[in-house]
């Protein structure tokens, strides 16, 4: 290839590259925490238990953040005024339909 650069739709080749071992980085440092951190409460076969489901609470969190106090507002009034079919509305209030 040497200095050209083949462009891919998503970035030049170096970028994808570069995303990749980027990607394989935290990968292995998350799987590093995982040892530390759940060596005695998890078969390490069951890590993947623990951590996916731990990774999108935190990918929603994210989602959810700039609205997050919108909705616990809200969330508070219906619950003062007794609605209990909350959900369209929170769903609203966050701008997400989940």
């Amino acid at each position: 290839m040497g200095g050209a650069q083949v462009n891919l739709g998503r970035g030049t080749v170096q970028e994808l590259l570069v995303d990749q071992s980027q990607l394989s980085w935290i990968a292995s440092f998350i799987w590093r925490i995982a040892d530390d951190v759940l060596r005695d409460l998890y078969v390490r076969g069951k890590y993947r238990d623990v951590i996916l489901p731990m990774t999108v609470l935190r990918r929603l969190d994210s989602i959810l953040e700039p609205r997050k106090s919108a909705v616990l507002e809200l969330k508070a009034q219906l619950d003062v005024a007794q609605i209990h079919h909350q959900d369209a509305a929170l769903r609203e209030a966050a701008g997400q339909a989940f």
